[in-house]
């Protein structure tokens, strides 16, 4: 019988998500099944598979950060920014060295604009770049910061080098790569990719597709590694106890100082909360939030953006609660 949680499964080359959430709940005979972290289909590594209630955590298991092996082809820039893609320009690559290329990586740790590429699910006025694009047009895009947090050469053998990436969601590992080639002059694409961890799930202990289809009916060690229960997902999540006399205010959008309650010095701004009643139970999601011009010593307020339970101890739909009118 199957849990709530998220399975770690080892996404083929070729195969898109949807693909494999398609053939896992056909396989699984599980209704309520998604994916957190979508992967390019020549894509390979952690696809998270989430099951049963776990489908309602999608947006915050996006926070996770995430880990790849990358490997950036210098000398051809393709129109897709990966092997999949028209090569629109070859350069010769030879007179480049090896400190020359380590140098220019460094630059993009840490905080770095990126474009988004035309060949993306990115949204203009509604509509998917890659629709733009496959119709051979260009559209404005507006640039996106995200976060590098670690990026080392791993090996350069001819014109491939080998990465190491550790990031933040939202990032575009094949317009690093792509940027990186352009900075060295000769442009680049990204040749292959793996994500090798999301949070705390690691390529080592995915699944295959093949294995996951059978996930249900097994036992053991390997099986029990590939996925989280819900209550070891939370686990990510700091928790914070909210008194029964404040509960229902807090449920109806009212603001509530994040100093009163448990642990609440430990919560950082924007950080995702657990919200448990006194007898332990999840009611919901939160995060802690800094209202305009509130000083840094006056602490977080608790703002819900998901709700389990009711006040009362039933299930609901998973909304915040409409805010009480003032007398």
């Amino acid at each position: 019988m199957w849990q709530d949680g998220v399975l770690n499964v080892n996404k083929p080359a070729g195969w898109t998500s949807h693909d494999v959430v398609a053939k896992l709940r056909k396989a699984l005979g599980i209704p309520k099944i998604g994916h957190a972290g979508t992967l390019d289909p020549m894509a390979t590594g952690v696809l998270p598979i989430l099951v049963g209630k776990a489908t309602r955590l999608s947006e915050f298991l996006l926070d996770w950060d995430k880990e790849y092996e990358a490997v950036l082809r210098l000398g051809q820039t393709t129109d897709t920014q990966d092997a999949t893609g028209t090569v629109i320009r070859d350069e010769v690559v030879h007179p480049l060295s090896v400190q020359s290329i380590v140098n220019v990586v460094a630059q993009f740790q840490g905080r770095i604009s990126q474009l988004p590429p035309m060949y993306s699910a990115v949204k203009k006025n509604g509509v998917p770049l890659y629709r733009a694009a496959r119709a051979g047009q260009t559209v404005e895009r507006t640039p996106r910061w995200v976060m590098i947090h670690q990026l080392d050469v791993q090996s350069i053998q001819g014109t491939d080098v080998a990465l190491r990436i550790r990031c933040s969601k939202g990032t575009y590992i094949r317009t690093l790569c792509a940027d990186i080639g352009e900075r060295l002059g000769v442009g680049g694409h990204l040749y292959q990719l793996t994500r090798v961890r999301v949070g705390p799930l690691e390529v080592k202990h995915a699944l295959s597709l093949e294995q996951a289809c059978l996930w249900n009916t097994q036992e053991g060690d390997q099986w029990m590694q590939a996925f989280l229960p819900m209550a070891q997902v939370l686990r990510e999540f700091p928790a914070v106890v909210v008194p029964v006399e404040r509960m229902r205010h807090v449920l109806n959008g009212r603001s509530l100082s994040l100093n009163a309650l448990p642990h609440g010095a430990e919560v950082e701004e924007n950080q995702v909360i657990q919200v448990v009643n006194e007898a332990g139970q999840l009611v919901g999601l939160g995060r802690g939030i800094r209202k305009n011009g509130q000083a840094r010593e006056d602490g977080l307020e608790l703002k819900m953006i998901k709700v389990f339970m009711s006040p009362s101890g039933k299930t609901v739909s998973g909304t915040v609660l409409p805010a009480d009118k003032e007398n």
